[in-house]
């Protein structure tokens, strides 16, 4: 098919040119004498986007998976109580790692559609009176139903509790793209990835802990070898690391986190929010419902949109690739099906976020769904209009 392929899922993300060009160097010497000066300043650099002073980074040559499994392995111990809850396809694959981790998982089931229980969340930790449950996870942006949930309310609920459990937060999808403050809400370990915003190709597992969570390695009894925070710790300290790193994604990384700087974070939260109340505008216009069920829970990541019922979603998405060459993505798990979803973080602007609009109405207005062509375009393109930038230079 001519011209180019569009991608508008919720991870893998576009990669910036500026990206690119970092990346399309030689291989190079992970032990040479200056390698130090490039990862030295960019662990300190990480952090920034993670806006935390006394936290430490860690990158691996993973996914966030692999992250997930650094922080579960390197802080708790079989059999430890964690307090979790699901509401989407991801946080479910958190709740069954650490099951497989064999943690006493306290699990909360919500409804898909909702995010994290803030009020079960404190209810279960004020009758913790023994403080038996060792870790609190909150999976901050649940991909799978376009739902965000609120990180600083359960550090609030913790701390009305007096509970010194660490906190554990899925940013995969959410951190430079949404607003995230490591020491401000008193996180413990946030696990994110290289493909969502920091926009590079999937391979980088970034895990962010604090000295909490790092004094609880010394009496972690889960195995970890490849994902040791000792091992890396050892390399990491003199800018080196326990095994061969993904140089070319470190170089990568570096550029993406001087775009990042250099937007400014709020800037980059803002601009996130404003792309995804444009196709919010549009799934209105559709007449088409979020699968988040209220405002307080829209993701300014990835808008999750219920379709018409007797219609498929991913048989939508499946023609939206096939006749138009975009990719939009499916619904997962109890929604398969009865949704679609459109990723709007990253590398993205204003006439980019008009492109998976228009390419869902088409694709909608073959297979019979009821949408005037036209009317979720016009709807973000008023809200975009009046709600323009202001433009340097």
């Amino acid at each position: 098919m001519p011209g180019r392929n569009f991608l508008f899922i919720p991870g893998p993300t576009n990669v910036p040119q500026r990206v690119r060009n970092a990346m399309a160097i030689e291989q190079e010497d992970m032990r040479a004498m200056d390698f130090p000066k490039l990862t030295l300043p960019l662990f300190e650099d990480v952090k920034k986007i993670f806006q935390t002073r006394t936290g430490r980074v860690f990158i691996f040559p993973s996914s966030g998976t692999g992250g997930w499994e650094a922080a579960i392995s390197n802080t708790l111990s079989p059999g430890d109580k964690v307090l979790m809850s699901h509401f989407g396809h991801f946080s479910w694959l958190w709740v069954d790692m650490c099951q497989r981790h064999a943690l006493n998982v306290q699990e909360l089931e919500v409804p898909w559609g909702e995010g994290v229980p803030v009020e079960k969340y404190a209810e279960n930790l004020k009758a913790d009176r023994n403080r038996d449950i060792k870790a609190v996870f909150v999976c901050q942006n649940e991909t799978a139903t376009g739902v965000t949930s609120d990180v600083a309310a359960v550090r609030r609920a913790l701390d009305a509790a007096g509970h010194p459990a660490l906190l554990f937060v899925d940013g995969v999808s959410s951190v430079a793209s949404i607003d995230f403050r490591m020491d401000e809400w008193g996180v413990d370990v946030c696990v994110s990835g290289s493909q969502k915003g920091f926009m590079l190709p999937t391979g980088l597992g970034i895990v962010c802990v604090s000295q909490k969570a790092l004094d609880a390695r010394k009496s972690a009894k889960l195995h970890r070898v490849f994902f040791s925070f000792d091992d890396m710790i050892a390399g990491n300290d003199n800018g080196f690391f326990p095994y061969t790193p993904n140089t070319i994604y470190l170089r990568g990384l570096r550029e993406s986190v001087n775009m990042l700087l250099e937007e400014g974070l709020p800037n980059v939260f803002a601009r996130h929010r404003r792309l995804a109340t444009a196709v919010r505008k549009a799934v209105e216009a559709w007449g088409l419902k979020l699968v988040a069920a209220d405002p307080k829970w829209y993701s300014d990541t990835v808008s999750a949109i219920y379709v018409p019922e007797g219609f498929d979603g991913n048989e939508m998405v499946r023609h939206a690739y096939k006749f138009y060459n975009i990719a939009l993505s499916v619904s997962l798990g109890k929604i398969a099906g009865k949704a679609f979803r459109i990723g709007h973080l990253g590398d993205l602007n204003e006439l980019m976020i008009l492109t998976p609009i228009a390419a869902a109405e088409m694709a909608m207005k073959d297979l019979g769904i009821k949408v005037k062509l036209g009317s979720g375009v016009g709807a973000a393109q008023e809200y975009l209009c009046s709600t323009k930038v202001q433009v340097r230079g």
